[in-house]
């Protein structure tokens, strides 16, 4: 029981602390931010202009890695009920209050718990079960595909460009 109860303390700490859990629903795991609210993840997205959630289906189960925020590597694995919460129900109200606090970057800010009742899923993510055993491979996956680019080769004239302006600094 009590190794029960520290799995639960450090279920919660560690997910409380960081800013982003790995979950994995039916297909690849994806990085999510979230907020620890009433003893689970709570997470909003499947929206215009919001996270995707993998595949997380009401009454499904998922598989949610936590990473250390300080050196990024795996801390804990645990193993969470999946439930979505009605648009304007109480326990929606409560999540969504402390998931606006943390939505950095909304471009509606004034609308957007209205828009997430729209458009948007808020899923809880209630831990079953943890374990500090890890597998022996790395968890490294091949990244998704994405339309996003990496930057472009530097233009030739930059290098001359930067260099002037030390030269009139020093």
């Amino acid at each position: 029981m009590t190794q029960q109860l520290l799995g639960q303390a450090l279920v919660e700490e560690a997910t409380k602390k960081s800013g982003l859990i790995w979950v994995r629903g039916g297909g690849p795991a994806r990085a999510l931010w979230h907020v620890w609210h009433e003893g689970a993840a709570h997470v909003v997205g499947d929206g215009p202009d919001e996270q995707p959630l993998p595949q997380l289906a009401n009454g499904a189960r998922a598989e949610v890695t936590v990473r250390s925020k300080d050196k990024g590597g795996r801390l804990i694995a645990w193993t969470a009920t999946v439930s979505e919460l009605e648009p304007h129900s109480e326990a929606w109200e409560s999540a969504v209050a402390e998931l606006k606090g943390k939505r950095l970057n909304a471009p509606d800010a004034e609308q957007m718990t209205e828009r997430w009742a729209r458009e948007c899923r808020v899923l809880r993510l209630e831990p079953q079960d943890s374990s500090s055993d890890f597998p022996p491979d790395s968890g490294a996956a091949a990244p998704l595909p994405t339309t996003a680019t990496t930057r472009r080769p530097v233009p030739a004239g930059l290098p001359r460009l930067l260099m002037k302006g030390r030269r009139k600094r020093g």
